[in-house]
């Protein structure tokens, strides 16, 4: 492979707390080995229009306890089309960027294999998703945070759920992952996690009534995985409503409140360690491929491979919940 002399780097789908701390590893460990670094704005959208700014070590100083992105980010259909991708493809020409390291979640991820591949260029990938689905990844940037965020939002939300007797759903992101669900519920003392991974397998509202959730407590709280298979909060909500009446029930869904703020401890130095390791990666002469750590080891996983495999849920963790919320 060619020597790479300057790398280009972006943050693309939704944003995620730790992102900037990633923006200043990447570029400072560049610069640490003599690598030149271009800052792209508004991820793949500023690839394909040229929204790049040469970036210097001052360029990220004071960036790693802000929340989301000094990059910004933007979803980009353009990129999706062959013809948006030779756009980009010209723009890194022309900036004379020999490899891009891109910061984001599945869908971004999928952008950079499909864009590796057709051109035959070198991308590292960083794992900047709220989620925490990516495969071959213990932790992504931007989980604890998110997680942190959630706990500290459901602890308030009790105080008015215990006062008031009544049973609340709250809702948090996920998609079709429960990782931000089940692991909140165990933080925060919840009944129950309604999660797509085992929706199909056991109703699990059915479950949590018929096991008599309210016997011993004077309120409820059941954290909801947004995800279209569960249906998300209201849909359950009205379930309860009809098939359930004699419980008084709300809904809160937290949205964007998880996306915010600045980042935890865990997620600096995630954050950090990944995007040092992604110059490495870089100059060992590898390519498409997502940094992640396991068992606290940096791993470099192919995208193929990331991508493709849906990260399993902890059953273990399933059955602490059940045993601790009796």
């Amino acid at each position: 492979m060619a020597t790479i002399k300057c790398i280009g780097i972006l943050t693309s789908g939704g944003d995620a707390p730790g992102m900037n701390a990633a923006i200043r590893a990447v570029t400072r460990s560049a610069i640490y080995n003599g690598i030149e670094v271009k800052g792209i704005y508004h991820g793949y959208r500023g690839l394909i229009s040229g929204e790049i700014k040469s970036f210097k070590t001052e360029n990220v100083s004071n960036i790693i306890q802000q929340g989301g992105t000094i990059l910004k980010t933007a979803r980009c259909k353009e990129f999706e089309t062959p013809e948006g991708r030779a756009g980009a493809y010209e723009t890194l020409k022309r900036e004379g960027i020999d490899a891009l390291v891109v910061i984001g979640g599945d869908g971004s991820l999928t952008g950079a294999r499909v864009f590796a591949q057709e051109f035959d260029y070198p991308i590292i990938g960083l794992p900047g998703t709220i989620d925490n689905d990516l495969y071959g990844t213990d932790l992504t940037i931007g989980y604890d945070t998110a997680l942190n965020t959630i706990m500290e939002a459901v602890d308030k939300i009790r105080d008015t759920a215990s006062s008031h007797e009544r049973l609340f759903f709250i809702e948090v992101m996920g998609r079709d992952a429960g990782f931000l669900a089940l692991n909140g519920a165990i933080a925060t003392g919840c009944e129950a996690a309604i999660i797509p991974e085992i929706y199909t397998e056991i109703d699990q509202l059915k479950e949590l009534v018929e096991n008599g959730f309210r016997k011993s407590k004077n309120s409820s709280i059941v954290l909801v995985a947004e995800s279209p298979t569960t249906g998300g909060a209201m849909h359950l909500a009205e379930r309860v409503k009809n098939e359930y009446p004699q419980y008084d029930v709300r809904v809160t869904i937290l949205g964007h409140i998880q996306r915010g703020g600045s980042p935890s401890a865990q997620d600096r130095i995630l954050a950090s360690r990944l995007g040092a390791a992604a110059i490495d990666a870089l100059l060992d002469g590898q390519r498409n491929v997502m940094v992640g750590v396991r068992n606290d080891e940096v791993v470099y996983v192919p995208f193929s491979k990331a991508i493709k495999y849906d990260k399993p849920i902890n059953r273990e963790l399933l059955n602490t919940l059940r045993k601790l919320s009796i």
